[in-house]
């Protein structure tokens, strides 16, 4: 009767296999196509939680825990504010910076469908265990003993290519310096000489009623400036504009101001 149930699906399990298995594929499918970096990676931590679901719905609850603590709490999470507040947008350069890259990558996808169908295909041929009796002695006991007894050889070899990956990373990230970093006094004799701007530059906000970093402080005669504001945030259209906001202020204490003094003007002729 065991061996019966590990080859059969109910209709629950099919219904749950569809249904989240299409929520996955369009999670993957966006994370490829989607134009906004920041929006990929929500797909793709949406896709990694059904994969914990499916985990979880296979007695892997070892895994499923690991999925979503790990790879979806903690590093697709990083991998999302580190997007955010470097501020990749669709606008970056999609030029490539290694030749051939995306031959390799074709091949690289290739590889691994063959390896997705191989496993499928002896799935298919072979008797199942069931889960009752992988496990017999907890999910973790089981889980320790393949991966350190039948596949030990893969799972060192996977750590490998991990560590691999992360050391070529910091290698293609870290840039040596070239030339000799130059001084303050270097700097500001550079600035002389060119007729750059000598003192700090101003400070954003509006006359001290705002401070945030998207509002040009505004000058004299009512009209922002441009030295007030990042330049990226300008590039990006982000700069919040309230001069006019700031002028009609400045008439409405000013006409106050008249109204006052009108005011004030007939009391003191009269003594």
């Amino acid at each position: 009767m065991s061996q019966l149930a590990a080859y059969s699906t109910s209709t629950g399990e099919a219904f749950q296999f569809w249904i989240l298995g299409s929520v996955a594929l369009i999670g993957a499918l966006c994370t490829v196509f989607m134009k906004r970096a920041v929006h990929s990676a929500l797909c793709l931590a949406a896709t990694m939680i059904v994969l914990a679901i499916f985990y979880l719905a296979n007695g892997a609850y070892f895994l499923g825990i690991v999925q979503i603590v790990v790879y979806t709490g903690a590093i697709m999470m990083l991998f999302l504010f580190v997007v955010m507040l470097v501020g990749v947008s669709a606008a970056d350069s999609l030029k490539e910076t290694i030749k051939g890259q995306r031959w390799l990558a074709l091949v690289c996808g290739l590889g691994f469908g063959i390896l997705l169908i191989a496993g499928i295909g002896n799935a298919s041929i072979t008797q199942f265990t069931g889960l009752t009796t992988a496990n017999a002695n907890g999910n973790v006991e089981g889980l320790a003993a393949l991966i350190f007894t039948k596949y030990v050889f893969a799972f060192e070899i996977t750590g490998a290519l991990l560590i691999t990956a992360a050391v070529g990373a910091m290698v293609l990230t870290h840039r040596e310096r070239t030339e000799r970093a130059k001084t303050q006094r270097e700097l500001a004799e550079e600035r002389v000489r060119e007729g750059k701007h000598l003192p700090p530059l101003p400070a954003p906000g509006v006359y001290a009623r705002h401070n945030a970093v998207d509002i040009a402080g505004l000058l004299p005669d009512g009209t922002p400036s441009e030295l007030t504001v990042n330049q990226t945030l300008r590039a990006r259209g982000q700069i919040r504009d309230v001069s006019a906001e700031a002028i009609d202020d400045l008439k409405a204490l000013e006409q106050r101001s008249e109204d006052r003094l009108e005011r004030t003007r007939p009391e003191e002729a009269s003594k």
